[in-house]
C-alpha cells in the first residue's frame, strides 16, 4: 500500500513503456440486479477489473488500494503509467479520508456531488491509495458518481474504486455496454450492463487552491454553471505537465482521422451533423440540444467509425458544433481527437 505524498511506482510497472493489453476469455455479463451488484462487489474484492456503467462513460473499475488491481487496470487499456486515475467514492467523507479537503472545494464538493464532478485534491498521508492511482503524483483526483448502479457497487464494496474509461487508451470512450465489449474484449472481468450512459461525457475536472479554481478538463458540468457559483475559473486545459486524466492532445479518437469544424462538402468522408436537417450520415442532436449532442457524442464516432472502416473511408468530417456550455466539452474531444495520428 502507499504512504503519504509522491511514491515512486511499484515495480510492476515499467516506467518507460505502455502496458500492452492482454486478450483473454470472454467477460461476464452482470445485470444490475442484486445479484449482479453482490458479484460486482466480490470481483473488485478479490483484485479483478469490471466495466460498470457511470451517468459519464462506463468505467474500469478495481480497488484503488491495490498496486496489483490497478496495474490490471493500465494493462487492460493499454493506458500510460503516469496518466493518473480517478478514484471514484460514495460521499465527501471519504474524500476526506483521503485528501485534504479546503473550503473551497468543500463548497463545490457540496454543489455537485453527485455528479460529473472530478477535484483533484492534496493527498493526505497515510492515503492507502496505490501509488499507480495516482500516477505518484502528490494530489489525487476523486469523484463521487450519481448513477445509481455505479454508488450500489461502491456501497457494497466499501472503499476507493479507479474507474478510468472502459475503453482502449487515446481511443473513443465507452457510453455503452457493447462498446466496451467492442474495444476491450475479455480484458474487464466482467461488465455490468444497465444501458446506455445519461451524461455521455467525462466528468469536469477542477483544482481548487490558493490562486483560484483550475479547470484541467471540460467536461460533463458546464463550467458556466460552476462559474455562476464560483466566479472565473482558471483555464489549465493546454497538453504539458498531466495532473488529471483527458489532458493529453490526442485523446478520444477512432480508427480513422477526425476533422472537426467541416463544411461538409467533402463526400469521401463518414460526415456527422451537428442538426438533423444537415446533409449528414449520422447526427448528433435532432434539434441542436447539446445534452443530446453530449449523451450522443462517443456513440456517433463509434459508428462512424464503424461507417468509414465498412466504406473504406478515409476521414470523419464533424459539423461545427457551438462553443458554449456542453458544446465546449464536446468541442474538447473533438479537437482531441482530432490531433491523433493515424
Amino acid at each position: 500500500m502507499a504512504g503519504g505524498g509522491a511514491e515512486p511506482l511499484p515495480a510492476l510497472v515499467n516506467p518507460c513503456v505502455y502496458i500492452a493489453r492482454m486478450p483473454e476469455d470472454q467477460p461476464e455479463t452482470l445485470l444490475p440486479d442484486d445479484n449482479g451488484l453482490a458479484r460486482a462487489a466480490v470481483l473488485l474484492g478479490q483484485g479483478h477489473v469490471l466495466a460498470l456503467p457511470t451517468e459519464t462513460v462506463y468505467g474500469l473499475a478495481a480497488d484503488a488500494r491495490s498496486d496489483m488491481a490497478c496495474a490490471r487496470v493500465f494493462r487492460a487499456k493499454g493506458r500510460p503509467r503516469f496518466n493518473p486515475l480517478i478514484v471514484h467514492l460514495q460521499d465527501i467523507a471519504g474524500a476526506e479520508a483521503l485528501a485534504e479537503v479546503c473550503s473551497t472545494a468543500r463548497d463545490l464538493a457540496r454543489a455537485f456531488w453527485p455528479g460529473p464532478l472530478t477535484l483533484v485534491l492534496p493527498l493526505k498521508a497515510g492515503h492507502g491509495l496505490s501509488p499507480l492511482a495516482t500516477a505518484g503524483l502528490d494530489t489525487v483526483a476523486i469523484r463521487v458518481p450519481s448513477h445509481p448502479v455505479a454508488r450500489a457497487v461502491l456501497a457494497l464494496f466499501g472503499g476507493p474504486v479507479v474507474a478510468p474509461s472502459a475503453n482502449p487508451f487515446g481511443r473513443v470512450s465507452p457510453t455503452t455496454a457493447d462498446h466496451v465489449r467492442q474495444g476491450l474484449g475479455g480484458a474487464p472481468a466482467a461488465i455490468l450492463d444497465a444501458g446506455p450512459c445519461a451524461v455521455g461525457l467525462e466528468s469536469t475536472i477542477l483544482a481548487p487552491g490558493l490562486s483560484g479554481i483550475r479547470l484541467l478538463r471540460e467536461g460533463g458540468l458546464p463550467s458556466e454553471v460552476v462559474e455562476a457559483m464560483t466566479g472565473p475559473l482558471i483555464p489549465d486545459t493546454a497538453p504539458g505537465t498531466v495532473q488529471a486524466p483527458g489532458q493529453l492532445a490526442g485523446h478520444y479518437a477512432p480508427a480513422v482521422p477526425v476533422v472537426m469544424d467541416s463544411d461538409l462538402s467533402e463526400h469521401a468522408a463518414v460526415r456527422i451533423g451537428f442538426t438533423a436537417d444537415q446533409a449528414a450520415d449520422l447526427h448528433l442532436s435532432q434539434s441542436g440540444n447539446l445534452a443530446e449532442a453530449a449523451a450522443r457524442l462517443f456513440d456517433v464516432l463509434h459508428r462512424a467509425e464503424s461507417l468509414a472502416l465498412a466504406r473504406n473511408e478515409p476521414a470523419i468530417h464533424v459539423a461545427p458544433v457551438p462553443k458554449t456550455g456542453l458544446g465546449r466539452a464536446i468541442n474538447d474531444r473533438l479537437r482531441r481527437a482530432a490531433a491523433m495520428r493515424h
